[in-house]
């Protein structure tokens, strides 16, 4: 993934089909804390866990940053 990728959320819905995803435009990239959840519990705390690489991502509606693994290029 490089700057100027077309981009999608691979992401599921909570019912298992498909979320209806617009693309966006990948402008940054960043390194960001992201709490995982189903990983880690429910329960945060900074200091256990490192950086990882997100996208800073344009779509219609204005500007987001999303962890590089949930998201897909599109060809």
């Amino acid at each position: 993934m490089k700057v100027g990728n077309v981009v999608k959320l691979k992401l599921l819905s909570k019912r298992g089909r498909p979320r209806r995803c617009q693309a966006g435009v990948v402008t940054d990239f960043i390194d960001r804390k992201c709490w995982r959840t189903e990983k880690y519990g429910k329960k945060v705390d900074w200091s256990k866990i490192d950086p990882e690489k997100h996208a800073v991502v344009l779509f219609e509606s204005g500007v987001m940053r999303i962890p590089v693994i949930d998201l897909e290029v599109i060809r």
